[in-house]
């Protein structure tokens, strides 16, 4: 049965004052070694998150509270995202590559090499609405056998790429990166943010109609250990994970607020019929509850 914590909501601006919700947080589940990548299915009302770790994705079901094991061995898989279709698109550090889950469960590989050349650990990853597929290749899979297999890079750096829809060509979207790690488009798709946090910092790119990057200055840093997962709003707030909680930060890049977490924050992700059920991963446990906004629409 899921505990729960009084919600904190620290007020750093008074533009924040304006989020708000449950009084008290849940706690679903705890006991993993390390949660990552949160991704709801508004179909089937439950929730995968991973275990990285312990080689598992996990299952949330919101209709009985139970948490189930999804999928194990896992590939030690990170970020998830639901595509367009209801299916899972998962980055699988082990194994070195975005696969998608299709509906009879059968596996299709999005993305597994550059120019015959494997890929470090594919870590998060999110989809354009012209069904391309973006995702974030640092080395933390590759580093130690902890969350992967120990291995050398092949490519020799890490990037963010692009996988195309029609060609699946995988190519570099942006490659001045240390350890670029969470993404998340703007509801117009104007902007992409990206998470570099080894740098401790949020870049935000301009995306051009052909799909190329430009821009990519720094948009927040981070006061409280590094960034890692990111996900707007429907006020175009950006919320991301750090040490301390989740870092809201308005459209112009000022923080305004954080919500406490007391663990490290690892990512984070909306569900429910209304997209205002708030599911937080952190350290060894999964979070939830609802609040007063909801997530960014999807073009």
């Amino acid at each position: 049965m899921a505990d729960s914590i009084k919600t904190h909501f620290e007020i750093l601006d008074d533009r924040f004052r304006r989020c708000n919700g449950d009084e008290r947080t849940q706690r679903l589940h705890t006991g993993c070694r390390w949660t990552e990548g949160p991704a709801y299915f508004p179909a089937g009302r439950y929730l995968l998150f991973s275990d990285i770790p312990n080689e598992q994705v996990l299952r949330w079901d919101e209709t009985t509270g139970a948490v189930g094991v999804f999928r194990q061995p896992s590939g030690y898989a990170n970020g998830h995202t639901v595509d367009r279709q209801g299916r899972l698109v998962s980055c699988e550090q082990g194994n070195r590559r975005v696969t998608r889950t299709e509906h009879d469960g059968s596996v299709t590989v999005i993305a597994d090499n550059l120019e015959g050349k494997r890929l470090n650990s594919p870590n998060d990853v999110v989809e354009h609405s012209d069904g391309s597929i973006w995702f974030t290749d640092p080395d933390y899979g590759i580093t130690s056998d902890y969350e992967g297999n120990r291995a050398d890079s092949e490519i020799g750096a890490c990037h963010l790429y692009r996988a195309d829809p029609a060609t699946g060509q995988v190519r570099i979207a942006a490659g001045d990166f240390t350890r670029p790690n969470g993404l998340a488009f703007s509801a117009d798709e104007r902007h992409l943010y990206v998470v570099d946090t080894p740098e401790k910092h949020i870049r935000r790119f301009d995306v051009r109609e052909d799909a190329t990057l430009t821009g990519g200055d720094v948009f927040a840093t981070c006061d409280a250990g590094a960034f890692d997962g990111v996900r707007l709003d429907d006020a175009g707030r950006l919320w991301a994970a750090a040490h301390d909680g989740l870092h809201c930060f308005d459209p112009d890049g000022t923080l305004i607020g954080k919500l406490r977490i007391p663990e490290v924050v690892s990512n984070l992700t909306f569900g429910g019929p209304k997209r205002n059920h708030l599911f937080i991963t952190a350290s060894s446990s999964l979070y939830a509850l609802r609040v007063n906004f909801a997530a960014a629409r999807r073009p």
